[in-house]
């Protein structure tokens, strides 16, 4: 079963034979005169309703009502909680997510009407619900498209701008999708088709895309992509998405990882380890979507996307430990672990990105270390960056977005090359020496090291993050579209 989501107030409550409404349980507590019809049911059963949701012992509740229009039609209530710290958004949106799976009927136009205290709890709210509805489904069982309208609705009249959050929930749908998406049928070929598709979209726009794939990357020096990528039958490619409009004073680039099949190379994944490395490109999907959802909802900004794709495949072709590989920087990588290949191709992106297309923000994107389950958690992506301000200002808009971050260390000086990847032979190897020593931020250090220029420096002109969203780009085996909001956010704010 596939859903379309419509977000926007539909009429009468009788067009559809199930409306579900949600809400943090102290305001639809307080605030049940919002709920659609309640005023036109006697008052025994309104207060059946509520005392059952409300009295401790159910969170939800489904009656069945006759309308006046004399057609019959399912109205489901339900809760959750309101507890916020200062590290979340203005509303819990895996809550969200979690109370409509098990709410909202598995078949049939349904109408969703999300109570929020005021419009700042919108955008969270609207990409928990986009989560709660994959796109992406190989089930055999007869399935229909189905409508879901979805109201989000304000009790204290603030306005919500629900064109921009119909893109933003396209955006997230889209990015899930590719990430839920079997290697089988995602690869860097068809990964291209896909790239081609927004490219086709965005038209309009003037929007330019450059594709440097195969030999040429090896010819022109791309060293990370071209070594990762060379022994899967589908060859590497950078997917470079060009956005400059006029009177633009800020050029931002955002860079993904895009491992589409992580094996983990000749250092092979466990049968524990490998399952779910079809989610190892979720990185460049927050690009890609969250690229062409900046541009739908209006950026002022220059902004290129560019998406680093490559499968680490095994083969007798493979990138081996003991290779030295010349990354676009010109610095060159001794491979003591080919499962650590994500910052590899990463480093050819920020190199290309800072050599060419004369950025005043890097933003780098991925799944990169198992590290940033233990360091952020489950929920929190980790933000490295040479710029305070900056790292504030992503912090900031996770919050508002719902695509939450927190800090991590930023201590070249502590975290050196020389001390966390060194090399005899080469400048530097691609996995920590010392994994006991802050492994989620040395692995950002890493890509840092391939920012072409002195500029990069903290303190510098330039600034710079790496958001490692390992984590939250996955919820229960499905992708969550995680940093297409964020990006969205960021587009229109810094």
């Amino acid at each position: 079963m596939t859903s379309t989501l419509l977000f926007g107030s539909v009429a009468a409550l009788d067009q559809l034979p199930a409306t579900v409404v949600i809400g943090e349980k102290t305001t639809v507590e307080s605030h049940a005169e919002a709920l659609p019809h309640l005023s036109s049911l006697k008052q025994d059963v309104v207060h059946e309703l509520l005392s059952a949701i409300f009295d401790g012992t159910t969170e939800s509740l489904a009656h069945h009502y006759k309308l006046p229009s004399g057609s019959r039609t399912s109205l489901f209530v339900s809760t959750f909680g309101s507890e916020l710290s200062r590290n979340n958004a203005p509303i819990r949106g895996d809550l969200v997510t979690s109370t409509l799976q098990k709410t909202v009927p598995k078949s049939g136009d349904v109408r969703i009407i999300v109570l929020l205290k005021s419009a700042n709890q919108a955008v969270t709210a609207a990409v928990g619900v986009s989560r709660a509805f994959p796109l992406y489904t190989r089930k055999t069982a007869k399935s229909s498209d189905r409508k879901i309208h979805v109201e989000l609705r304000t009790v204290d009249g603030s306005s919500v701008d629900n064109a921009r959050i119909q893109i933003i929930s396209n955006g997230v749908r889209f990015a899930s999708r590719l990430v839920d998406t079997t290697p089988f049928e995602l690869n860097t070929d068809t990964y291209l088709e896909e790239v081609k598709a927004v490219h086709a979209r965005l038209a309009s726009h003037g929007v330019e895309l450059t594709i440097i794939r195969d030999r040429e990357l090896e010819q022109g020096g791309f060293g990370g992509l071209w070594g990762v990528g060379k022994g899967a039958d589908h060859p590497p490619a950078l997917a470079i998405l060009s956005y400059k409009p006029a009177d633009a004073k800020l050029t931002m680039a955002w860079v993904g990882k895009g491992i589409i099949y992580d094996t983990g190379g000749l250092t092979i994944k466990g049968k524990d380890g490998m399952p779910g490395m079809k989610t190892d490109m979720g990185g460049s999907a927050a690009v890609l979507a969250g690229f062409e959802a900046a541009i739908l909802s209006g950026c002022k900004h220059n902004l290129y996307g560019l998406l680093c794709l490559a499968e680490n495949a095994v083969d007798s072709r493979s990138f081996k430990n003991d290779d030295i590989l010349t990354i676009y920087s010109g610095k060159t990588v001794e491979i003591n672990n080919t499962d650590a290949e994500g910052r590899l191709v990463l480093g050819d992106g920020v190199a290309y990105a800072t050599k060419h297309l004369n950025p005043d923000i890097v933003i780098d994107i991925a799944t990169l270390t198992g590290a940033q389950f233990i360091t952020t958690g489950k929920a929190h992506c980790g933000v490295l960056s040479n710029n305070e301000e900056l790292e504030r200002t992503i912090i900031a808009a996770g919050k508002r977005s719902g695509d939450l971050g927190f800090p991590i260390l930023y201590a070249p000086e502590l975290l050196s090359v020389a001390k966390m990847y060194p090399s005899e032979v080469a400048d530097m190897k691609n996995s920590v020496k010392d994994r006991m020593n802050a492994q989620c931020s040395a692995a950002g250090h890493f890509v840092e090291q391939h920012l072409v220029g002195d500029h990069w420096k903290e303190g510098a002109r330039g600034r710079w993050a790496h958001i490692d969203i390992a984590a939250p780009s996955v919820s229960n085996e499905r992708g969550t579209g995680f940093g297409v909001s964020l990006f969205v956010e960021l587009a229109h704010t810094l």
